[in-house]
């Protein structure tokens, strides 16, 4: 049975560099005896001996003390013993690492260390460590990481409504809002019939812009009483401090970006307020794109790179002298799902589309088609049919947070996976500590 080779698997198993360093060759007169067994597996005399003197010198390099013998002897076997329940547990479910998997280890180990297999090889025996016991450790880490990953991490789960709970209680100072704004004014001391009047013209105002017949810029310009009628009702950008307080709990209670609000209603009079945009101070903003696109596939036989072509080009003309993109998309295309869509690929950001797909698009201006064009996909015809600005920021907050969530919460379900995997495994500790 080999030992338990201590290599971290995420980053790729970038460790192994650092691990070169420490390995020292293990006690040749270490008698080679049973110090424990778990369930059906064993821990050897030698394997603990090389166990220790590897983190006894990791501990070292990093200017760490090391604890008294048998503390340290009894926290290294524990944790040996903790691998051996992993590996029992990973043997019991099936799960296995084949060849294969195992040399692409050791190659991504190898490139990453700037060394061919064969130098990478030699400079851990040169370590005084047995190349096959060291790959071996390899194959048991990568079982455990598999275990680990189909039995508590797949389990974990984040919700929306975690990530919001969180996001609620960050500083909200850092967010910059964009607020359109309609008033009609009541004088000071206004009648009732006078406030009934104006409600009346703010709801309808309202209802118009929800139906389209009028856009929110158009209706503060021509009807709202407020100074920023003639912007269009802009009230420029502003952090959430800055915002009247009647705004301010209108963004509080939801309000989204590109949506109005209720009529809210004040000493100055009845107001409507639009969220037109949300950002993060000195956040990231991207040009987001939406394309249509028409895709001819190729096999190289049946269908040739230039057939597709003549096909598209075909089709190009046929847009060109008045035949709807859409439907040509829907009746054509060989992308099952946007052809049903007329093309549309909806809103991307830069970098999400494969490299020749993404410069044809970005050469474009709105409106415009492309020529026909290659991809590993297949041949396309493109068409941009708009772009705006976005601010992505609290997108991005929003996915580190429920990554760091997630991760959190792995960390606690594998605490209590692992005491339970412990707690029901055969364990006979045949050594005095």
């Amino acid at each position: 049975m080999t030992a338990i080779t201590r290599i971290t698997l995420t980053g790729a198993l970038l460790a192994a560099a650092l691990l070169l360093a420490a390995l020292q060759p293990a006690r040749a007169e270490t008698l080679d005896r049973i110090v424990a067994v778990v369930d059906d597996q064993v821990v050897l005399a030698s394997e603990l001996e090389r166990e220790l003197a590897t983190i006894a010198n990791q501990l070292r390099s990093r200017g760490q003390r090391l604890p008294p013998r048998d503390v340290f002897q009894r926290q290294v076997l524990e944790r040996l013993i903790t691998q051996r329940v992993q590996l029992s547990r990973a043997q019991r479910v099936g799960i296995t690492v084949d060849d294969a998997t195992l040399d692409a280890a050791m190659q991504r180990m190898a490139r990453q260390n700037n060394m061919t297999l064969g130098q990478f090889r030699q400079a851990v025996e040169q370590e005084g460590f047995e190349y096959n016991y060291f790959r071996e450790g390899i194959r048991e880490e990568i079982a455990i990481s598999r275990l680990r990953q189909a039995q508590v991490e797949e389990q974990v789960t984040v919700t929306p409504q975690e990530v919001e709970e969180v996001l609620e209680t960050l500083d909200d100072e850092n967010q910059e809002y964009r607020l359109g704004h309609i008033l009609v004014a009541t004088p000071e001391a206004a009648s009732t019939a006078q406030l009934e009047e104006a409600r009346e013209r703010i709801e309808q105002l309202r209802e118009q812009i929800i139906a389209g017949e009028t856009d929110f810029e158009g209706a503060a310009t021509a009807f709202s009483d407020a100074a920023s009628a003639m912007e269009g009702g802009d009230l420029g950008w502003r952090l959430h401090s800055q915002l009247p307080s009647l705004f301010a709990e209108a963004i509080d209670e939801g309000l989204q970006a590109g949506e109005v609000s209720g009529v809210l209603q004040n000493s100055s009079g009845f107001h409507l307020v639009k969220l037109m945009d949300q950002r993060t101070q000195g956040g990231e903003r991207v040009t987001e794109t939406r394309a249509r696109h028409i895709l001819i596939r190729t096999d190289g036989d049946v269908i040739t790179d230039e057939d597709a072509r003549l096909r598209l080009r075909s089709l190009l003309e046929r847009i060109e002298a008045g035949e709807s993109f859409a439907e040509l998309a829907e009746a054509y295309s060989e992308d099952p799902g946007s052809a049903a869509r007329g093309g549309d690929l909806g809103w991307t950001q830069p970098g999400q589309l494969v490299p020749e797909f993404q410069g044809a698009m970005d050469a474009l201006e709105e409106g415009q088609i492309s020529a026909p064009f290659a991809s590993p996909f297949g041949w396309h015809i493109v068409q941009v049919t708009d772009r705006r600005e976005r601010d992505v920021s609290r997108e991005r907050l929003r996915d580190q947070l429920a990554q760091q969530i997630h991760q959190r919460k792995v960390e606690e379900a594998f605490e209590q996976w692992i005491r339970r995997l412990r707690d029901e495994a055969y364990v006979d500790v045949r050594v005095e500590l």
